[in-house]
């Protein structure tokens, strides 16, 4: 059984509260825990998948300890926001910054993120990560990032059996067996433009997710034939959606029109088409084989899926086979939260300067949604609000998430 976890900068508390949901309610109700073998994750997702997986032997504890990690967060300790690092932040951004030295292992970036980096590599036990994939307890660790040389995707992987001997005839993607280490989620994590582009191997790397935001390809081809998947983006149900509903909606309409000429709200829409908007066709289109699948299956005979995946290898280095998935998304926009939570002044900042440049961008943004303050809104108390409603949303959907469990 696999976890795949998106991205989305400090969205990714979502899944948090996802993974403390799994962890508290399934073994009280079907006497064990979720037997998750393989797990992966790109930008914030890697650094959550790289927790998961550190924390693997532990499951007990390990979806409190992901919890206070997130909830235990200040803005101003995960990205420095005094003065000269604001200065800095603009000499960056109109290209003056010298080139990067030898052994410089980051470079580039409008944010000082040295703070992020700590609290990841003091948050996680990394050395467990591979004792765990050695001991068998996690099949499989993969996370991806985007080369900045080439803008192919890499996916680093740590197995506990011999890694596939073919990934992808996608000349874009290839894969690399590794230790999994602080850099690989650092660089996954890293937002381009906003973030530092972080060195692995003598290459510079950003986030995974301007290819591949919801990593299902590696999860699949790591041998997971059932995936949950946690997804940072709100999809409204518009079926449902009553006159009430529909007058907000318009409201919105306007506003976002009067809204868009704004630059940092183009800003907060172009993460979310690079970052969020990935996982929808992909899921659509692994609906669509498993109905190929097993349409062949029924016209043809059982052995539909063996004869295709001989010739399919051939083309495209791995056989099509049927996976079961389970979906989770934010049933609240994550825009609107962090606008609600700005709106009433609730974050934590010591600065008058860290004060108004927040205020600043959040004016930047539309009245009703703050896409771009969503992924940088690294407060303990927005977390822990995000934290919740995963939980909620997972509790909502609590039988088909058991019987998701129950099955495998």
């Amino acid at each position: 059984m696999g976890l795949v976890l998106s991205g989305g900068g400090a969205r990714g508390a979502y899944e948090a509260g996802i993974i403390r949901w799994v962890r508290d309610v399934v073994p009280r109700e079907l006497g064990r825990h979720a037997d998750i073998r393989v797990v992966t994750g790109t930008s914030v997702g890697a650094i959550n998948a790289c927790f998961f997986a550190a924390t693997a032997d532990d499951p007990e504890q390990q979806g409190d300890r992901m919890s206070e990690g997130w909830r235990s967060l200040r803005i101003e300790d995960v990205i420095a926001l005094g003065p000269r690092d604001l200065v800095r932040g603009v000499r960056k951004l109109l290209g003056r910054q010298p080139p990067p030295a030898p052994g410089q292992f980051r470079y580039g970036g409008v944010l000082e993120t040295r703070g992020l980096e700590k609290f990841v590599i003091r948050a996680i036990p990394w050395r467990n990560i591979h004792r765990n994939v050695d001991a068998g307890i996690i099949s499989a660790i993969a996370v991806a990032a985007t080369r900045v040389g080439t803008g192919h995707t890499v996916v680093f992987m740590d197995t506990h059996a011999d890694p596939p001997s073919s990934w992808s005839r996608n000349p874009l993607i290839r894969s690399v067996h590794t230790r999994i280490t602080p850099r690989h989620a650092l660089a996954s994590a890293a937002i381009p433009l906003l973030f530092p582009a972080v060195k692995i191997a003598g290459s510079f790397y950003v986030d995974g997710g301007l290819r591949q935001n919801t990593p299902m390809s590696p999860a699949i081809r790591l041998g997971a034939n059932r995936l949950l998947i946690v997804t940072l983006k709100h999809i409204s149900d518009s079926d449902r959606a009553n006159l009430r509903e529909q007058e907000l909606a318009e409201q919105r309409e306007r506003e976002a029109e009067q809204a868009y000429p704004k630059p940092l709200y183009v800003a907060g829409k172009a993460l979310n088409a690079l970052l969020l908007d990935h996982t929808e066709y992909d899921i659509d289109r692994m609906n669509r084989i498993n109905a190929i699948l097993a349409a062949g299956r029924r016209a043809y005979g059982d052995d539909f899926g063996d004869v295709i995946g001989e010739e399919l290898i051939k083309l495209r280095g791995a056989p099509l086979r049927e996976v079961c998935v389970e979906q989770i998304r934010p049933s609240i926009d994550i825009g609107e939260i962090s606008s609600d939570f700005l709106r009433n002044k609730r974050y934590r900042l010591r600065g008058i300067l860290a004060k108004r440049l927040f205020d600043r961008i959040a004016e930047g943004e539309a009245a009703h949604e703050s896409d771009l303050i969503s992924y940088l809104l690294f407060d303990g108390d927005y977390c822990g609000e995000l934290i919740d409603l995963g939980y909620k949303d997972a509790e909502s959907r609590r039988d088909d998430i058991l019987r998701f469990f129950a099955e495998a």
